[in-house]
């Protein structure tokens, strides 16, 4: 009979020396049933001494850019909280793909991290052949910061506002961003679909020569973000006639966003946002994204933020998937409407 119930107990259940004692038993088996009807017990048990080495965030994009110096600016507070250091891994060009697969062919133990952007979401339609898949391989800790775009003209350019770019359309435009495929470069091009204008996109290898082709009138209007056109923007060399956002932003009050203007579909807002490989253990995401909301929301950070001019969004791993799924069926949608090529 003994035999017989040791065949149908419990992995780790009664020894033939414990079986006898029914309160043991019971305690056992109880651990046993709770272990199986939830397994996220003991991952969260493993998850307790996370992190138990320094964490590498892999950035897609060259030390001293945006992304780059938001990322040490979150980082060297998390270090602070989570007494690990956080090492910025910077693996530029490539349209980011090499950071990707760097992030996501790593082990899901929470200690090496990515950086992704709106740029990854566009990547997903815009290669036949993208080696990873941004909602696939993934899983979301929280976003970090929002950052719209702005219409910018010369300080002495006739445009003033939507109306006046819809009437210069027959005329024809040019539209400068910075390279293709960029989250720029895709909102030249949803732009020129959406007013109907004979207007040519006019790509730049740097933010720079898009700012300088505006200010020569080179080209009639660029799309760039405040932080790379405030200082022209308080020098009084460019002006934004326009903002991508769905609401106006807060570091530029006066600026209509272009859907309040007319333009009713239209929004684009870039972000950055912390992932982790797929198949992280929620406690361990749960754990980052705990502390990555709790530094956003401290006044110092939040301040350092808006200085370099972008505001910062903390949100939870659902909200933040949830977007990057919306922005993933956006761009395609604009992709396919603009006549793309696919690279």
């Amino acid at each position: 009979m003994r035999h017989a119930m040791s065949e149908h107990t419990l992995h780790g259940a009664p020894t033939m020396q414990t079986a006898g004692n029914p309160r043991i038993n019971r305690r056992i088996f109880l651990s046993a049933a709770g272990a199986l009807a939830n397994p996220a017990t003991g991952i969260a048990q493993e998850a307790s001494g996370y992190p138990s080495r320094p964490i590498r965030v892999v950035v897609g994009f060259a030390a001293g850019g945006l992304a780059d110096i938001t990322v040490r600016l979150v980082g060297e507070a998390l270090s602070q909280r989570l007494g690990q250091q956080v090492v910025v891994d910077n693996h530029p060009g490539g349209a980011g793909t090499p950071a990707a697969m760097a992030a996501a062919s790593a082990a899901p133990d929470g200690h090496t991290l990515s950086i992704l952007s709106t740029g990854n979401a566009i990547n997903k339609t815009l290669f036949r052949n993208l080696p990873y898949d941004p909602l696939a391989d993934f899983v979301p800790v929280s976003c970090i910061a929002n950052f719209d775009l702005l219409l910018l003209v010369a300080a002495n350019s006739r445009l003033r506002s939507l109306a006046d770019l819809l009437a210069a359309k027959r005329d024809g435009l040019a539209i400068g961003t910075i390279s293709p495929g960029s989250t720029q470069n895709l909102a030249g091009e949803w732009l020129r679909v959406a007013i109907g204008a004979d207007a040519t996109i006019v790509p730049y290898r740097a933010t720079a020569d898009v700012l300088t082709a505006v200010q020569r009138d080179d080209v009639q209007i660029g799309f760039e973000s405040y932080a790379a056109a405030r200082s022209l923007l308080e020098g009084g060399q460019l002006r934004a006639i326009g903002s991508t956002g769905a609401k106006r932003s807060s570091l530029l009050p006066d600026v209509p966003t272009l859907q309040e203007s007319g333009l009713a579909s239209y929004a684009v807002v870039g972000w950055n946002a912390l992932f982790a490989p797929a198949r992280t253990p929620r406690p361990i995401v749960d754990i980052l994204n705990r502390h990555v909301v709790e530094v956003l929301q401290t006044q110092e950070v939040k301040k350092r933020l808006l200085d370099l001019g972008i505001e910062p969004a903390p949100g939870t791993p659902e909200a933040m998937g949830e977007l990057l799924r919306r922005d993933v069926a956006t761009w395609a949608s604009v992709i396919e409407k603009a006549n793309i090529q696919r690279q």
